[in-house]
């Protein structure tokens, strides 16, 4: 079975983590303001959705474990 993704819903995926990326970071991440837990917050927030993006865009597993 084929089970690559349209472009349409490539699309539709990565604006969604946009939107999602953009709330958290403005309610727990760099957008809280001058606080040590936004910036930790953020970093973690920021290393999650870089992975998240790549498994949109090269149509990774990553919760795949085999050979």
């Amino acid at each position: 079975m084929n089970r690559q993704q349209g472009c349409l819903t490539g699309l539709f995926k990565l604006l969604m983590l946009d939107v999602l990326f953009g709330w958290l970071q403005d309610t727990f991440g760099f957008g809280k303001g001058a606080s040590c837990t936004g910036f930790g917050c953020g970093f973690i927030l920021l290393i999650i959705f870089v992975a998240l993006t790549c498994q949109v865009i090269f149509n990774t597993n990553w919760f795949q474990l085999g050979f």
